[in-house]
């Protein structure tokens, strides 16, 4: 399994040849029309840096906390939490890590809060939009999911997320018609989501077959093949391929401009050399899936399930690579 310094190491490269591309772009600066004081009247907590920010015009990324509460273990969900925030601050850009705290919606995290949140683990309770309103009005802590976060996320004004992998369409959705509001979110919320593709333990087909009806524009950067989180691969030809941050950033603003209301979704493969081999991670993902329908493992606790038992049967190359993901996609969504 691979070390987060080797996985720094490996990814310094990919820093030194994006970084030349990447300056504050207009989406973020969009940020500006954010009315910070309404967003703190309903309750909503921007933290300081965050704020500045906002209030400046200045380039913000936001970033999901679901990843960090159930994605990994402790500490490695911290250090990997503080790497993604270290990565969007080295290209000039504001990082917002999204959760709610005790009850109250935090747009920005301290690294006290950061180390609080990774320390609750799987404890915080797992927060999609239908999820907001009752841990709120609890009191609780609710790490935030996709949808969540673009819901607060655009509530502030921030136009550009990043996150490992999305939700999807799972494997017998047609039978259990399980299928993440993640989904739906990107149907009805302008976010660019950067991600490292849908996670390869759903049904990526029928996953981007549920995107295409909600009108998302899905994007894949670099590549023909749309990527599927562990690896590049996913035998899923993608809808739309983009070379360049700036042609991201034009499709972005067309979709802004023309106030679609809906959702961008642009997947970053993994680079090969560094991803899970797709075979192995595919037979885990097999075993994983009888192992749940076995215990009868059921809705928002399945992709936390699955994610760790795959990780398990992989030895830990699967986490390796959501790691070395999670950094990946980062890159690209400050160059927006």
């Amino acid at each position: 399994m691979l070390k987060a310094g080797e996985l720094s190491d490996m990814f310094a490269s990919r820093i030194a040849t994006i970084r030349r591309h990447i300056a504050p772009r207009f989406l973020s600066a969009r940020s500006s029309h954010a009315n910070v004081e309404s967003l703190e009247r309903l309750g909503i907590r921007i933290e300081p840096n965050v704020r500045k920010a906002l209030s400046e015009g200045l380039p913000v990324v936001a970033l999901e906390s679901t990843i960090i509460s159930h994605g990994m273990p402790y500490p490695q969900n911290l250090s990997t939490a503080k790497e993604v925030e270290s990565v969007v601050k080295q290209h000039g850009a504001t990082p917002a890590t999204i959760a709610i705290l005790n009850g109250v919606p935090c747009i920005g995290l301290t690294e006290e809060e950061l180390e609080f949140l990774a320390q609750c683990g799987s404890a915080a309770a797992k927060t999609s939009r239908r999820d907001i309103a009752q841990v709120i009005s609890r009191g609780v802590t609710g790490a935030t999911t996709v949808s969540a976060t673009m819901f607060f996320a655009a509530k502030a004004g921030i136009h550009v997320f990043v996150t490992g992998g999305i939700g999807g369409v799972h494997r017998l959705g047609e039978s259990t018609l399980d299928i993440s509001s993640d989904l739906t979110e990107l149907g009805r919320t302008p976010v660019v989501v950067v991600c490292a593709g849908v996670k390869s333990i759903l049904d990526i087909p029928r996953t981007l077959e549920y995107l295409e009806t909600q009108g998302v524009t899905v994007v894949s950067y670099g590549t023909e093949e749309f990527p599927a989180f562990f690896t590049s691969k996913s035998g899923c030809k993608a809808p739309c391929r983009v070379d360049s941050p700036e042609q991201c950033a034009a499709i972005a603003e067309s979709n802004l401009k023309l106030e679609l209301q809906s959702g961008i979704l642009i997947a970053v493969p993994i680079p090969d050399q560094h991803s899970a081999a797709a075979e192995h991670v595919e037979t885990a993902i097999q075993t994983a899936l009888q192992e749940m329908r076995e215990k009868n493992v059921q809705g928002n606790a399945v992709t936390p399930f699955l994610l760790k038992r795959v990780n398990e049967l992989t030895g830990g190359d699967s986490l390796a690579s959501s790691i070395l993901s999670c950094m990946q996609v980062d890159q690209l969504s400050v160059a927006l």
